[in-house]
């Protein structure tokens, strides 16, 4: 038994990369190929437009820079705004959702003026103070 000779092989050309895409997915409206990406790599600008809802966004690009780097910065700012909202609420935006309770999620513990289950107690005195 011997190896196959390498002449009976056919030469493989170099394999061809899939382009990357342009056309994304919106955050704001969810639609899918709807924002469409160009790059002016004179002027130094990529720019971002959604067909659907409008929402534009511009950033700075170079020469190696691709549409999906402009899609990512977009995701990046947006996802920074979303937290600097989210600072500004205190506590993750559980203020604006009505009856919401007014518990610490951090410890766990109800707020002041709050039993346990959820319902205020006026003039009840806690039981969980006692020891047994």
């Amino acid at each position: 038994m011997g190896k196959r000779k390498k002449s009976s092989r056919k030469p493989e050309g170099p394999r061809k990369a899939d382009p990357l895409p342009t056309t994304f997915t919106c955050l704001f409206c969810n639609h899918e190929k709807s924002v469409t990406v160009k790059l002016d790599r004179k002027a130094g600008v990529g720019q971002l437009d959604c067909r659907v809802c409008g929402q534009k966004f511009q950033c700075a690009v170079n020469y190696l820079s691709a549409a999906v780097d402009v899609y990512g910065e977009w995701v990046d700012a947006a996802d920074a705004v979303a937290k600097e909202d989210t600072g500004k609420t205190g506590h993750g935006g559980l203020a604006s959702i009505s009856g919401s309770s007014k518990r610490d999620y951090r410890s766990g513990r109800p707020a002041a003026g709050e039993s346990d289950d959820g319902h205020h107690a006026a003039g009840v005195a806690a039981a969980d103070d006692e020891l047994y």
